[in-house]
């Protein structure tokens, strides 16, 4: 199983940084996708995905509870809203004022396999995601 976020399909909107406060507030449109690499379906759990600055959460999003049918992926389009009002104590303002805000996004999905026997399986994600501040677009998406 693998988990892959896509970014963006919809342009950012309102990544605005405020050079007073030096924050940020964004809301966007993306793709996660479910790969099912197995000869049977992956039933899976809901789960949350969390957009991070610095190891603190700045938005999340959730994924319903579905099904990747076998050899194929399941796209889920998901509206993500950002947020640093809840950040405090961290190097924010030098990040932002060099035009490049850096954030990760991680996840973890738990569900079963169903084959002749049923396996449990989990998938993680763990992306890097970088916006350009000056144009508001993505500058780069590394997932592992």
């Amino acid at each position: 199983m693998q988990l892959h976020l896509s970014l963006p399909l919809s342009a950012a909107s309102g990544l605005n940084s405020v050079p007073a406060t030096l924050s940020f507030n964004t809301k966007f449109t993306t793709q996660i996708k479910v790969k099912n690499t197995n000869f049977g379906p992956y039933k899976y759990d809901a789960g949350i995905v969390s957009f991070l600055y610095q190891g603190a959460t700045v938005g999340q999003v959730s994924i319903p509870k579905s099904k990747a049918e076998m050899l194929s992926t399941k796209k889920i389009n998901v509206e993500v809203s950002l947020s640093s009002s809840e950040l405090s104590g961290t190097n924010l303002g030098s990040e932002m004022s060099n035009g490049v805000l850096t954030l990760n996004s991680a996840a973890k999905l738990t569900g079963k396999v169903e084959l002749m026997l049923i396996m449990k399986k989990s998938s993680t994600m763990d992306c890097t995601v970088a916006f350009d501040l000056s144009s508001n677009t993505l500058q780069s998406l590394q997932c592992k």
